[in-house]
Protein backbone atom coordinates (compact mmCIF):
# COMPACT_ATOMS: atom_id res chain seq x y z
CA UNK A 1 0.00 0.00 0.00
CA UNK A 2 1.53 3.39 -0.63
CA UNK A 3 0.48 6.75 -2.04
CA UNK A 4 1.31 8.73 -5.14
CA UNK A 5 1.13 12.64 -5.06
CA UNK A 6 -1.86 12.95 -2.65
CA UNK A 7 -0.26 14.78 0.60
CA UNK A 8 -2.36 14.65 3.73
CA UNK A 9 -4.40 11.87 3.32
CA UNK A 10 -3.18 9.77 6.06
CA UNK A 11 -6.11 8.67 7.31
CA UNK A 12 -7.73 7.27 4.12
CA UNK A 13 -4.78 5.48 4.06
CA UNK A 14 -5.13 3.71 6.91
CA UNK A 15 -8.81 2.67 6.20
CA UNK A 16 -7.56 1.46 2.98
CA UNK A 17 -4.85 -0.78 4.18
CA UNK A 18 -7.41 -1.81 6.43
CA UNK A 19 -9.35 -2.73 3.84
CA UNK A 20 -6.91 -4.37 1.83
CA UNK A 21 -5.65 -6.62 4.49
CA UNK A 22 -9.38 -7.78 4.89
CA UNK A 23 -10.06 -8.03 1.05
CA UNK A 24 -7.63 -9.97 0.06
CA UNK A 25 -8.43 -13.37 1.84
CA UNK A 26 -12.00 -12.59 1.09
CA UNK A 27 -11.32 -12.60 -2.55
CA UNK A 28 -8.81 -15.15 -2.64
CA UNK A 29 -11.37 -17.76 -1.20
CA UNK A 30 -14.04 -17.46 -3.33
CA UNK A 31 -12.83 -16.42 -7.23
CA UNK A 32 -10.55 -19.04 -8.95
CA UNK A 33 -7.07 -18.15 -9.69
CA UNK A 34 -4.05 -17.52 -7.59
CA UNK A 35 -3.95 -14.19 -5.89
CA UNK A 36 -0.35 -12.76 -7.07
CA UNK A 37 1.47 -10.55 -4.73
CA UNK A 38 -0.62 -7.06 -5.25
CA UNK A 39 0.66 -3.49 -4.86
CA UNK A 40 -2.00 -0.79 -3.64
CA UNK A 41 -1.48 2.81 -4.92
CA UNK A 42 -3.91 5.01 -3.65
CA UNK A 43 -3.59 8.33 -5.84
CA UNK A 44 -5.72 11.09 -7.61
CA UNK A 45 -6.52 11.73 -11.17
CA UNK A 46 -3.67 13.15 -12.32
CA UNK A 47 -0.80 10.46 -10.24
CA UNK A 48 -3.01 7.34 -11.80
CA UNK A 49 -2.73 8.48 -15.67
CA UNK A 50 1.23 9.00 -14.28
CA UNK A 51 1.45 5.46 -12.79
CA UNK A 52 -0.80 3.75 -15.19
CA UNK A 53 0.89 4.95 -18.43
CA UNK A 54 4.65 4.13 -15.99
CA UNK A 55 3.08 -0.02 -15.61
CA UNK A 56 1.87 0.14 -18.96
CA UNK A 57 5.00 0.97 -20.56
CA UNK A 58 6.74 -1.44 -18.14
CA UNK A 59 4.21 -3.87 -19.59
CA UNK A 60 4.78 -3.37 -23.22
CA UNK A 61 8.71 -2.88 -22.78
CA UNK A 62 8.41 0.16 -24.47
CA UNK A 63 11.28 2.43 -24.45
CA UNK A 64 10.93 5.18 -27.23
CA UNK A 65 9.88 8.82 -27.17
CA UNK A 66 6.55 8.33 -29.41
CA UNK A 67 5.30 5.40 -27.42
CA UNK A 68 5.97 7.07 -24.13
CA UNK A 69 3.88 10.15 -25.12
CA UNK A 70 0.99 7.69 -26.25
CA UNK A 71 0.92 5.54 -23.44
CA UNK A 72 0.33 9.27 -21.23
CA UNK A 73 -1.98 10.24 -23.55
CA UNK A 74 -4.22 7.39 -23.11
CA UNK A 75 -4.08 7.41 -19.74
CA UNK A 76 -4.77 10.64 -19.02
CA UNK A 77 -7.72 10.07 -21.28
CA UNK A 78 -8.66 6.72 -19.29
CA UNK A 79 -7.75 8.15 -15.63
CA UNK A 80 -10.89 11.13 -16.23
CA UNK A 81 -13.73 7.53 -16.94
CA UNK A 82 -12.43 5.09 -14.57
CA UNK A 83 -12.06 4.89 -11.17
CA UNK A 84 -9.21 2.26 -10.12
CA UNK A 85 -7.71 -0.10 -12.51
CA UNK A 86 -5.09 -3.30 -12.06
CA UNK A 87 -2.31 -3.53 -14.13
CA UNK A 88 -0.19 -6.61 -14.55
CA UNK A 89 3.11 -6.49 -14.29
CA UNK A 90 6.10 -7.94 -15.95
CA UNK A 91 7.16 -9.99 -12.74
CA UNK A 92 4.03 -11.19 -13.05
CA UNK A 93 2.78 -9.30 -9.78
CA UNK A 94 -0.45 -6.84 -10.08
CA UNK A 95 -0.73 -3.37 -9.87
CA UNK A 96 -4.04 -1.79 -8.51
CA UNK A 97 -4.10 2.09 -8.74
CA UNK A 98 -6.78 3.74 -7.60
CA UNK A 99 -8.61 7.50 -7.36
CA UNK A 100 -8.98 8.30 -3.67
CA UNK A 101 -11.39 10.91 -5.11
CA UNK A 102 -13.73 9.05 -6.62
CA UNK A 103 -14.06 7.13 -3.74
CA UNK A 104 -16.00 9.14 -1.00
CA UNK A 105 -17.02 6.04 1.60
CA UNK A 106 -14.77 2.65 2.61
CA UNK A 107 -18.01 1.37 1.21
CA UNK A 108 -17.36 2.13 -2.35
CA UNK A 109 -14.00 1.83 -2.19
CA UNK A 110 -14.44 -1.61 -0.53
CA UNK A 111 -16.52 -2.07 -3.64
CA UNK A 112 -14.10 -0.85 -5.96
CA UNK A 113 -11.18 -3.07 -4.14
CA UNK A 114 -13.26 -6.30 -4.39
CA UNK A 115 -13.77 -5.39 -8.30
CA UNK A 116 -9.95 -4.96 -9.09
CA UNK A 117 -8.32 -7.82 -6.79
CA UNK A 118 -10.67 -10.04 -8.75
CA UNK A 119 -8.79 -8.76 -11.97
CA UNK A 120 -5.86 -9.58 -10.46
CA UNK A 121 -6.42 -12.80 -9.48
CA UNK A 122 -7.86 -13.26 -13.56
CA UNK A 123 -3.72 -12.12 -14.08
CA UNK A 124 -2.84 -15.65 -12.87
CA UNK A 125 -5.03 -18.00 -14.70
CA UNK A 126 -3.31 -19.90 -18.10
CA UNK A 127 -2.88 -17.44 -20.91
CA UNK A 128 -4.22 -13.96 -19.40
CA UNK A 129 -1.28 -12.59 -18.87
CA UNK A 130 0.38 -13.56 -21.77
CA UNK A 131 -2.86 -12.06 -23.78
CA UNK A 132 -2.77 -9.01 -21.75
CA UNK A 133 1.15 -8.03 -22.38
CA UNK A 134 0.64 -8.83 -26.32
CA UNK A 135 -2.74 -6.55 -26.78
CA UNK A 136 -0.67 -3.69 -24.89
CA UNK A 137 2.57 -4.35 -27.34
CA UNK A 138 -0.51 -4.06 -29.91
CA UNK A 139 -1.91 -0.46 -28.71
CA UNK A 140 1.78 1.07 -28.66
CA UNK A 141 2.35 -0.28 -32.41
CA UNK A 142 5.48 -2.63 -31.02
CA UNK A 143 4.21 -5.76 -32.36
CA UNK A 144 0.94 -6.57 -34.78
CA UNK A 145 -1.99 -8.46 -33.31
CA UNK A 146 -4.15 -10.06 -35.59
CA UNK A 147 -8.23 -9.02 -35.76
CA UNK A 148 -9.14 -12.29 -34.95
CA UNK A 149 -6.85 -11.88 -32.08
CA UNK A 150 -8.03 -8.35 -31.15
CA UNK A 151 -11.64 -9.20 -31.17
CA UNK A 152 -11.30 -12.47 -28.96
CA UNK A 153 -8.98 -10.14 -26.25
CA UNK A 154 -11.91 -7.62 -26.48
CA UNK A 155 -14.31 -10.57 -25.86
CA UNK A 156 -12.51 -12.27 -22.80
CA UNK A 157 -12.25 -8.43 -21.34
CA UNK A 158 -15.96 -8.17 -21.34
CA UNK A 159 -16.36 -11.50 -19.88
CA UNK A 160 -13.74 -10.89 -17.02
CA UNK A 161 -15.67 -7.46 -16.51
CA UNK A 162 -18.81 -9.32 -16.12
CA UNK A 163 -17.16 -11.82 -13.62
CA UNK A 164 -15.52 -9.07 -11.77
CA UNK A 165 -18.95 -7.21 -11.41
CA UNK A 166 -20.54 -10.47 -9.91
CA UNK A 167 -18.07 -10.97 -7.13
CA UNK A 168 -18.69 -7.18 -6.16
CA UNK A 169 -20.92 -8.54 -3.45
CA UNK A 170 -17.76 -9.76 -1.77
CA UNK A 171 -17.69 -6.17 -0.51
CA UNK A 172 -20.32 -7.04 2.35
CA UNK A 173 -17.97 -9.33 3.99
CA UNK A 174 -15.85 -6.26 4.51
CA UNK A 175 -17.54 -3.65 4.96
CA UNK A 176 -21.30 -4.55 5.73
CA UNK A 177 -23.71 -2.44 3.79
CA UNK A 178 -21.67 -1.81 0.72
CA UNK A 179 -23.84 -2.12 -2.40
CA UNK A 180 -21.97 -3.61 -5.54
Amino acid sequence: MSTHKIPGYGSTTRTAKRLTEQAVPVVNRAVPGRMPDVEVILTNERGMAEAMAAADIALAGALDRRTLSRAERDARKLAREIQARAIPRPDKSALIIIDVDKHPTPEAFAVTLVHELTHAMQFSRKGVFERVVANTRAGFGIERQSRRDAREHNWLVDQEEAEAYGYEHLANRIVPGSHA
